[in-house]
């Protein structure tokens, strides 16, 4: 590990990555969805028979939309931050932006497998209350669930 001055980063520090992450992250998975919502609308219309729509067809169809889009929406969000966090710069845009880094716990980067299993132990933390996001700012090591699961640490430079 490089030798940089580098503390633990606490919950806000963390938080205001995680702003920047959605905004980013928000404007991909947006350009996305909104092409695929016209498709899935024009395929809509264009299967009605005589310019009727069947309401439990077009019901049907919404439903598998959202899915199809929230499932996307994972994995989009899971690739961003599972490959920024385990490339060289280890870190997202948002940790980028306010000189954070993911590491192991002896400062190494991270591997793809491990960004992801930090990623979804992500899930896990906000499942419960958001209990798991809180611990960064009470533990020692200023670490989430999701990192104490994955045995990482963030740092600010």
């Amino acid at each position: 590990m490089e030798q940089l001055e580098k503390k633990y980063a606490g919950f806000w520090w963390r938080f205001l990555a995680y702003i920047i992450d959605g905004l980013v992250v928000g404007v991909a998975v947006w350009a996305i969805a909104i092409p695929i919502g016209i498709l899935i609308g024009i395929g809509a219309y264009s299967a009605a028979s005589d310019g009727e729509i069947n309401a439990g067809a077009a019901v049907a169809g919404i439903i598998g939309a959202a899915l199809l889009l929230y499932i996307l929406y994972i994995v989009i969000v899971w690739l961003y931050f599972a490959i920024l966090e385990s490339s060289k710069l280890q870190a997202s845009i948002g940790k980028l932006a306010i000189g954070l880094i993911v590491t192991d716990m002896e400062g190494n980067r991270i591997s793809f497998g491990r960004a992801t299993g930090r990623f979804f132990g992500k899930l896990l933390s906000g499942m419960i209350l958001l209990i798991g996001y809180i611990m960064a700012g009470l533990t020692e090591k200023k670490q989430g669930l999701h990192d104490i699961l994955a045995g990482t640490l963030v740092w600010k430079k």
